[in-house]
């Protein structure tokens, strides 16, 4: 097996499909751009197929306009044993000036199956850097947090 694949980044156009009422890119299609990325980020990690099984902390900080190019970068920044938290960043430009700026950012996590879509072990990988360990020490308090706002979150489906 080839060495595990930790970052990846999709590159494209916004074409006028993804354009909301407001004139500018819609949130769903730029969540889709995401999964693709989180999907091809764990796959090229474990080596395998791999579903989402959980998406948070969307923030949008900017609009994406028709046309620009956009980028979408995955990075593994925490393994279980069969999870990969992703954390991902959406950047746009002016293809004609190649500024980019920051748009979109969040974590998700996916997890690795096998062909009966039973979860599989996936490769540790282990933070080297500093600014590895400080993603990883924070993957780690927001899945404490995520705890507890699913156990919030109860109330909503009893």
């Amino acid at each position: 097996m080839n060495k595990p694949q930790r970052e990846l980044t999709l590159r494209f156009l916004a074409e006028p499909q993804d354009v909301n009422f407001g004139g500018k890119v819609h949130g769903g299609a730029v969540m889709k751009w995401i999964d693709l990325a989180a999907y091809a980020t764990a796959a090229g990690w474990s080596g395998r197929y791999c579903i989402t099984a959980y998406a948070g902390g969307i923030r949008f900080v900017a609009p994406i306009h028709v046309g620009s190019l956009v980028e979408v970068s995955g990075k593994v920044i925490l393994t279980g044993r069969s999870s990969m938290h992703i954390a991902l960043e959406v950047s746009a430009c002016d293809p004609k000036s190649l500024n980019k700026r920051l748009t979109t950012h969040c974590i998700v996590i996916m997890v690795a199956v096998d062909e009966h879509g039973e979860a599989i072990e996936v490769p540790a990988w282990e933070p080297e850097t500093e600014a590895d360990k400080k993603q990883h020490d924070a993957a780690l308090k927001l899945m404490e947090m995520r705890k507890q706002i699913g156990e919030e979150m109860q109330i909503f489906v009893e």
